[in-house]
């Protein structure tokens, strides 16, 4: 079948195997929820608008991420509409990949929805047409030529790169998105308009004026505002994330580009995929959540080589830190783009934006929809297939919640953008490696000062540990499953697990806290190198895949993998 001239590249057989046995379901909360029917008439009515604000931002990443994106989900909308279930099924796995094409988190190619349609290194971002090696060319062209602030804006976070000529030119996202942006802007001042929170209001209106004005402050000023919400009702995130854009970190891998870029005094950053959050702050998981946040400023005083560079958190200053446990109406844009995974928890603004660098604070929101859809028969035959029994009993579920929270803390700890931007392609990689060894290194603390208990400290060990075993090797654009992979090998190396003769893992936890502190030193290490080198072959040392590694993905994958998600909204 075709859709605006292209052909869907799977049969509806093949579609129908994807949802009967390889589909996860995620439901968002409806008007029966509690959490809702509680909230004030106004807060109600804001909700609402919220998520009419958050489905247009869709749009946007939908234009981000691939030129055919909205032509052809409009395509399979009309031809569903009209009867077709061909196109129906493809449009199902369309809004799950949030895209034409992405990564299943499984399989080493990524999923194509239609036949010789591919994804892009530079997303849209770029021209689709725009290889490494003439992005380069043109570039250091346009340094040449004096094109000293053009470029500047071309290799920054908010603007979406065309060509021009012989050159490329850039068009900031309030531009380039500007319709789009109004509707969106007059969304938020309704919901504005009826929230019952003073906080909320002002960062609503703050965010307003940041989509409708091409200014860079706008943005650090919704974003303060935003990181300083404790006691909302309400929780609306507009994310700006750089993970996707596989282009603008190239450079880095240009000695002459690079050279280049740092003496015209260019600061390289990925471009920001657009995503919106909405939900209801749950009171009681956020108590939770600020008893971690208490430690902050003591883990910060035990962090490795810290006489080297300046910590995001002050010890003599109040810590800018808050902390929201929320149940969610919808995931929308970069958040939905379900291709392998689905983010639990999220600590904004990242190192690289304005705010942080201005001395603003930052905010975590943690995702209870997305950490309670568990299966648990197939954690039982996991276990049974690949975990000694006598480990059984310390795999808890909830445990893996708190390692989480100390992961997301841990974003906080250590050196700061320049550093991390400085490691190019491999920049995320070290950070979300970074934040897991600062959660688990720093997991006995907790106990010292009561929040969790010795036993709940092995629960979170033996559950992180297991978290471990890998259904398909990960690839570079996928940093939380690369870091997993490394953990797993240092693990192996340093002998704190090892798989008897029955190839089931044994775990020994006397050799934990030494191993961490040690993995923890050497992360550190490379960061502060600044350099893409070192990270290169810090991931390179610790990311072999061996026949074990290939025996513990097969035992996964013949246990069931659902590795497509499919986010429900129902408000």
């Amino acid at each position: 079948m075709q859709i605006k001239g292209y052909e869907i590249a799977l049969s509806e057989a093949a579609l129908d195997d994807i949802f009967a046995s390889r589909l996860q379901i995620i439901n968002m909360i409806d008007e029966n929820f509690s959490g809702f029917k509680n909230l004030a008439e106004g807060d109600r009515k804001a909700l609402h608008y919220l998520v009419r604000a958050a489905k247009m931002i869709n749009d946007v990443a939908l234009e981000q991420d691939h030129p055919l994106n909205l032509l052809l989900k409009t395509g399979l909308e009309k031809a569903a509409s009209a009867g077709s279930t061909h196109a129906a099924k493809a449009l199902r796995l369309f809004n799950s990949l949030n895209g034409v094409t992405g990564l299943n988190g499984l399989d080493p190619e990524p999923v194509e929805i239609f036949k010789n349609i591919h994804g892009f290194k530079g997303r849209n971002f770029y021209p689709s047409d725009l290889g490494e090696e003439e992005f380069h060319r043109i570039l250091l062209c346009m340094l040449q030529a004096g094109r000293i602030e053009e470029v500047r804006r071309i290799v920054s976070a908010r603007t979406m790169v065309r060509r021009k000529g012989k050159y490329l030119t850039s068009i900031d996202y309030t531009e380039y998105f500007a319709p789009i942006f109004s509707q969106v802007a007059n969304e938020l001042e309704l919901a504005a308009h009826y929230s019952t929170d003073a906080a909320f209001k002002d960062y609503l209106g703050w965010q307003v004026q940041a989509l409708l004005q091409n200014n860079e402050d706008m943005d650090m000023l919704a974003d303060r505002h935003w990181a300083v919400l404790q006691d909302s009702p309400l929780e609306f995130t507009l994310s700006r994330e750089n993970y996707d854009d596989e282009m603008t970190p190239t450079v880095f891998a240009n000695p002459e580009l690079s050279g280049r870029l740092k003496e015209a005094g260019i600061e390289v950053v990925p471009k920001d995929m657009l995503g919106a959050r909405v939900g209801i702050v749950n009171a009681e998981g956020t108590k939770l959540l600020l008893r971690f946040k208490n430690q902050m400023k003591d883990l910060a005083g035990l962090m490795p080589l810290a006489e080297r560079y300046t910590q995001n958190i002050n010890a003599a200053a109040d810590l800018k830190q808050t902390m929201v446990d929320v149940d969610l109406a919808t995931l929308q844009g970069d958040y939905a783009q379900c291709r392998g995974g689905i983010t639990t928890a999220q600590n904004l603004p990242n190192n690289d934006k304005l705010s942080v660098k201005c001395g603003g604070g930052r905010r975590n929101v943690y995702h209870r929809q997305v950490r309670m859809a568990v299966d648990p028969e197939r954690t039982r035959k996991m276990l049974e297939a690949l975990v000694a029994p006598e480990f059984h009993r310390w795999y808890n579920p909830e445990a893996e919640h708190l390692f989480v929270i100390g992961h997301e803390n841990g974003h906080s700890l250590g050196p700061g953008s320049e550093f991390q931007t400085a490691l190019g392609a491999y920049a995320h990689i070290i950070e979300e490696n970074k934040a897991d060894v600062i959660s688990i290194t720093f997991m006995p603390e907790y106990v010292k000062t009561g929040i969790i208990s010795e036993a709940t400290l092995k629960e979170i060990y033996v559950t992180w540990i297991v978290r471990l075993l890998l259904k398909s090797r990960p690839q570079l654009i996928q940093p939380h499953r690369v870091g997993d992979l490394i953990h797993f090998n240092f693990l192996r190396q340093n002998g704190v697990i090892l798989f008897n003769a029955d190839r089931k893992l044994e775990i020994d936890f006397t050799k934990i806290d030494d191993a961490m502190h040690r993995l923890l030193h050497e992360t550190i290490e490379v960061q502060l190198s600044k350099s893409p080198q070192k990270a290169k072959e810090f991931i390179d040392r610790y990311t072999t895949w061996d026949n074990l590694t290939e025996y513990i993905a097969e035992t996964l994958q013949q246990l069931g993998v659902k590795p497509y998600k499919e986010i429900r909204t129902y408000l």
